[in-house]
């Protein structure tokens, strides 16, 4: 269970959502121009709002969203639906398996082999079937009355983006290769700017493994 019991970590997960709910809603009714350069600034803020919501689901595994067990579950619930419908409990189980047993043969996270096939059997872990067909169905729903083209730039691919963003600074650059300390995992250079923007401070994946339930937003603190 987490040391603080503040809402600070409740306040943040909700500033989260609500940029990702306002940028979703805008852009879907965007008018697209491929010559606009804007356009691509867009992709990336949403890839970014995206794994905002990936890493508050993940903070709310570790219990830091808020003191009460039910509303951080919640909010966990709310983060992973919104950013491909998965289940939060099925991600709170493989996690936590994943600090009890990481870069072992037990690690659901942990694949040998290159940044390609080590990816694939990332999501092939983690996704599944009807999660497929919940999102073919949203996407032809949605399009009704949405734009197809504002779908695909908006909502498709950030998505797709911010799984290679969570995997590579959370996975594959902490944890391939060997490691000799106690977690078994590497960190990124201290450069808060860059580890912010990079997975908000998820590069720092020593610390966390270090230090799980300190929430993302004071993961900085402790790169020394």
């Amino acid at each position: 269970m987490p040391k603080h019991q503040s809402n600070t970590g409740l306040i943040i997960a909700l500033i989260v959502i609500g940029l990702w709910v306002l940028s979703i809603i805008n852009l879907m009714t965007w008018q697209v121009n491929l010559q606009n350069p804007v356009l691509y600034l867009m992709i990336l803020i949403q890839m970014h709002l995206y794994t905002g919501l990936f890493i508050t689901a993940h903070d709310a595994m570790h219990g830091t969203v808020s003191p009460n067990p039910t509303l951080n579950n919640f909010i966990g619930q709310v983060c992973t639906a919104l950013y491909a419908g998965f289940p939060f409990s099925k991600l709170y189980d493989k996690h936590h398996k994943h600090h009890r047993h990481v870069h072992t043969e037990l690690d659901p996270d942990y694949h040998e082999g290159n940044f390609v096939t080590w990816y694939i059997s990332f999501i092939k872990e983690y996704l599944s079937w009807w999660q497929l067909v919940l999102m073919a169905l949203i996407y032809n729903v949605l399009k009704l009355w949405v734009a197809e083209v504002n779908l695909i730039l908006f909502w498709v691919l950030p998505s797709l983006l911010s799984t290679l963003q969570l995997f590579y600074f959370g996975t594959w650059l902490p944890h391939h290769g060997e490691h000799s300390n106690k977690h078994q995992s590497g960190t990124q250079k201290k450069n808060h700017l860059f580890a912010f923007f990079g997975c908000y401070f998820f590069g720092y994946h020593y610390e966390h493994h270090d230090s799980p339930g300190t929430p993302w937003w004071k993961l900085w603190k402790l790169k020394h």
